[in-house]
């Protein structure tokens, strides 16, 4: 009996792991890729280190995918993140779980995973097309019956489409897929850029551009009301934010700006600190260094690079002396400290977000199989489905948990 063909587009994580279970499973494969390689835009994932996974909980894991999250309970059900360090352990790669559960290879190089599972793939005998971007889908009676490249028809009883979404052009990301589900029957959710930074209103930020604050609370307001909260890093840049806690917030803060709404971030510059006790803070600042500027009494509490901002919005000279501030104008600094406000305008470009939001919708996919409800033999895997998270390492777990089952079912 011949073996059954399994046809993979697009390798990256999610591809790859396809191409690699189909073929453990007993199926021929062959996998097809755009760029010179497999697995450019993996190597650039987490900042160029890799942070592959997390160690939380399935729950708290689906929760940070929101309305989409329980699409994934059968993909995690099969093989989640125990299985997948566990599998990259077994190709010889060492890991590291770093603070927030996140996973790394030990190198701290995304190049390394890369490197292993193209080795894996050569090891488990899939055929890799590099530099053969495919045209089209074979579709025949609601059936897939393989690929076109070229203007040539290649058959196969089985097609996995794992482009990846339309982010980082340049390793290959750049919405096919979108294009061959659209033609083929899905729908697709309209794709927006996700965990990307976002331009603000006016001056402040491009005055501290380069900034980097640690340790700071986030609130976004939507027309006025809290929506979300973060915790933890961010970074001013020439045209506005960015940094984990603005990424971990942008998806929303896009959405929203999408509908018209005006969307502010509110900084906590001090969340150790309750009015109260920031109150008592300055205080005793401003006794202790009674004769000095503000300018320069305000540096035991702010970056250099933010004093001259932080007096410019609350109305104060820099050279009155700490002694002659008034109860009015401590109370501005004190409010200024705990919610200094930027509006958002927009995101940046697609082309800059670490991932794509929208993308196939998930109601036309089987959970348990990956396969299209409206195509028989069509596989789907990764971020041109319908599944966005924040940072860190519950995308890549995705997208390698959906290849695995792609790959198995695809294989029969």
């Amino acid at each position: 009996m011949s073996k059954r063909k399994v046809l993979v587009i697009g390798g990256g994580p999610a591809g790859m792991m396809a191409a690699g279970q189909a073929a453990r499973a007993g199926a021929d494969v062959q996998l097809y890729e755009k760029m010179k390689h497999p697995g450019l835009k993996l190597g650039i994932t987490g900042k160029g280190r890799g942070n592959l996974t997390n160690i939380a909980e399935k729950a708290d894991f689906i929760a940070h995918f929101g309305r989409t999250g329980k699409f994934l309970h059968q993909a995690f059900g099969r093989f989640f993140n125990t299985e997948l360090m566990e599998f990259l352990e077994d190709l010889g790669l060492e890991l590291a779980v770093e603070r927030g559960g996140r996973v790394f290879p030990a190198s701290g190089k995304a190049t390394e995973v890369r490197t292993v599972l193209q080795h894996w793939l050569e090891n488990t005998g899939v055929r890799v097309s590099n530099r053969s971007p495919v045209d089209d889908l074979a579709v025949n009676q609601g059936q897939a019956a393989g690929i076109v490249v070229q203007g040539k028809t290649i058959p196969a009883d089985a097609v996995i489409l794992a482009t990846g979404g339309a982010s980082y052009p340049l390793t290959g990301s750049t919405g096919d897929g979108y294009r061959l589900a659209k033609a083929a029957g899905h729908r697709i959710i309209p794709i927006r850029p996700a965990l990307v930074p976002l331009e603000t209103a006016g001056p402040e930020a491009g005055r501290m551009e380069g900034l980097n604050l640690r340790n700071i609370k986030v609130k976004m307001l939507v027309e006025g009301k809290k929506q979300r909260e973060a915790f933890g890093e961010l970074v001013f840049t020439s045209f506005g934010l960015s940094g984990p806690v603005v990424l971990t917030l942008s998806g929303a803060a896009v959405d929203a700006r999408r509908e018209g709404k005006k969307v502010v971030f509110s900084l906590d510059l001090k969340p150790a600190l309750d009015e109260q006790k920031l109150e008592a803070r300055l205080l005793r600042d401003f006794t202790a260094r009674s004769n000095e500027p503000l300018s320069s009494v305000l540096r035991g509490l702010l970056p250099r690079e933010m004093v001259p901002v932080c007096l410019g919005l609350t109305g104060i000279s820099p050279d009155r002396l700490a002694n002659g501030i008034t109860v009015k104008e401590r109370r501005r600094l004190r409010t200024w400290l705990k919610d200094f406000r930027l509006e958002i305008l927009k995101p940046r470009p697609l082309e800059e977000a670490i991932i794509t939001a929208g993308g196939v919708d998930t109601r036309e996919i089987d959970p348990r199989t990956m396969e299209s409800r409206l195509v028989r033999g069509l596989y789907f895997a990764g971020e041109v489905l319908d599944l966005q998270a924040d940072t860190g390492g519950y995308n890549l777990q995705a997208a390698f948990s959906t290849g695995w089952l792609a790959g198995r079912a695809a294989a029969g």
